[in-house]
């Protein structure tokens, strides 16, 4: 009998479960009718580190568009900064 998993596979199977654990996702940014612009845009620059024109920009597009990728990276990073972003009130979600 042949033994599938050598070395070589079990370590592929690694690497491909790393490599999902580790996907980009976005951190997305939702309109409401509670929070003030200033607000919205002084919530960007302090949670996810916006200088304060990307902030202002991103403030308009969710304003405008109803929602704006604000941030993008592993799940591990966006989970904090979504948290902080609802613990603001806002509206956020990490989506693929």
């Amino acid at each position: 009998m042949k033994n599938f998993n050598t070395p070589d596979t079990i370590e592929q199977e690694v690497v491909e479960i790393v490599s999902k654990e580790e996907a980009v996702k976005a951190l997305l940014l939702y309109n409401d009718d509670v929070n003030t612009f200033d607000f919205v845009t002084d919530s960007l620059i302090k949670v996810c580190k916006h200088d304060p024109l990307q902030a202002e920009q991103c403030t308009y597009l969710v304003h405008y568009t109803g929602k704006c990728v604000v941030k993008n990276g592993t799940y591990k990073k966006l989970k904090p900064l979504c948290e902080a972003l609802l613990e603001r009130g806002l509206s956020a979600k990490i989506e693929n």
